[in-house]
């Protein structure tokens, strides 16, 4: 049973990190210690140990390595704009808010910073990469994370 259940968690902190309702990492966080809190066996600690490496150097790679890319193209505001009107967007237009929004605002506050479209555009691309790069960073962790608890989980 405490299978079943850590492996509803982890699966629910994947689909979490692609759809970013739910925390990811935290959930798959919970489900491998939960799972090694409730089985107790080496194996599984020593999974859970890997587990949460695994997920807190993703959350350091996730804001450093993107971090690098846009340190000289992209202030801060923009960036923070459009991450409002991210979480803005995602509760105006299910499913495409996010991305949308998150586009619109960082390309007007570009717009506005710069008041050159040739100059704005490509900075919003260098950001967009950048916040692609970031959910793929944190989604490569919570599945590795969740591979370590499904190759302790089947092995041991």
């Amino acid at each position: 049973m405490s299978e079943l259940l850590a492996g509803i968690v982890i699966l629910l902190g994947i689909v979490g990190t692609v759809v970013p309702l739910l925390p990811g990492p935290v959930l798959v966080g919970i489900g491998v210690v939960g799972y090694a809190i409730a089985v107790g066996t080496t194996p599984a600690w020593v999974a859970a140990g890997i587990g949460v490496t695994v997920l807190v150097a993703g959350a350091v790679a996730k804001w450093w390595i993107p971090a690098r890319t846009v340190s000289g193209d992209v202030d801060a505001l923009p960036l923070i704009v459009g991450g409002i009107l991210a979480v803005v967007g995602f509760f105006v237009i299910p499913v495409v808010g996010l991305v949308v929004g998150f586009v619109l605002g960082v390309l007007a506050t570009e717009l506005v910073r710069t008041r050159s479209w040739q100059l704005a555009w490509p900075a919003t691309k260098t950001a967009l990469k950048a916040a692609g790069l970031q959910m793929l960073i944190e989604l490569a962790s919570v599945v590795v994370a969740g591979s370590v608890w499904l190759a302790a989980m089947v092995l041991y």
